[in-house]
């Protein structure tokens, strides 16, 4: 039987599994769908077209599925997905999508989102991210899996961040990061690798120098960005982690890619 604590307002409407767990002054609305084994510790409100995957935890506080902020909302039925395993902590908003971006924001599995972290509205997260404290996401934003945003760093709206990325902690992020890079600063720019992510995920070391190779040519002053992306993928074109570079450099984008400082693709 699912455990509704009394003080907790639910709309009949609802999709409420019969091992979710509510707790108290909770309220969620008539459109959310919340999957088994799913526990609303407390104070936590649930709006929208919200579907909560199984066995994830939302800690007081938590402001999930309302009304995205952006001014070309127009209550279009767009809709948040919130993947399992993931863990929301106190203060985290998350913001359903719009017609202008596909009308789904999308969060994945075994992700963490530490106290006020922001997800606007259309964003797209991958599995096994983290956004550590106060993390911020503009609208748009792709997240590829295993990224990690610093505390208070700020993602600029349409900007991709590739897949074991790291952002350092306060940095303004408004260009593109390669997967398996890391970037820190002000507005950020690219610090080489995401070595020690690399390490902690196992990568072994054959990997981690083919990769050094790649970023160093990728990022060397000589010839255009396309031309070096060109000789890497011929020497290269059979790893694997390398291609995720090159395929993710190639790719559409609205925002370019982060670049290193001048001279500095050590």
């Amino acid at each position: 039987m699912t455990d509704i604590h009394p003080t907790a307002i639910i709309d009949p409407k609802a999709e409420i599994a019969e091992t979710a767990s509510i707790g108290p002054y909770c309220v969620v609305g008539p459109d959310v769908a919340v999957e088994d084994g799913v526990k609303l510790i407390s104070h936590v409100v649930v709006e929208g077209r919200t579907k909560i995957g199984k066995e994830t935890t939302v800690y007081p506080f938590a402001s999930v599925g309302h009304q995205p902020q952006d001014l070309k909302y127009g209550g279009e039925p767009s809709e948040l997905s919130i993947g399992e395993n993931t863990v929301i902590r106190e203060h985290v908003t998350l913001n359903p999508g719009t017609e202008g971006g596909g009308m789904i924001t999308r969060v994945g599995n075994n992700c963490l989102l530490m106290v006020g972290a922001h997800v606007g509205h259309d964003c797209q997260i991958a599995n096994n991210v983290i956004l550590v404290n106060n993390a911020t996401l503009a609208g748009h934003v792709e997240v590829d899996e295993w990224a990690i945003l610093g505390g208070l760093s700020a993602v600029h709206q349409f900007v991709r961040i590739g897949k074991h990325a790291m952002i350092g902690g306060m940095s303004g992020v408004e260009n593109d990061v390669i997967p398996y890079g890391s970037v820190y600063g002000n507005r950020a720019m690219l610090n080489g690798l995401n070595l020690i992510g690399l390490k902690r995920r196992g990568f072994d070391r054959e990997t981690i120098h083919a990769l050094r190779n790649a970023y160093r040519l990728l990022f060397a002053q000589e010839g255009t960005m396309s031309e070096r992306v060109a000789d890497v993928e011929e020497m290269m074109h059979e790893n694997e982690p390398v291609m995720d570079i090159l395929s993710f450099i190639k790719a559409d984008s609205s925002r370019g890619i982060c670049q290193p400082k001048a001279g500095d693709a050590s």
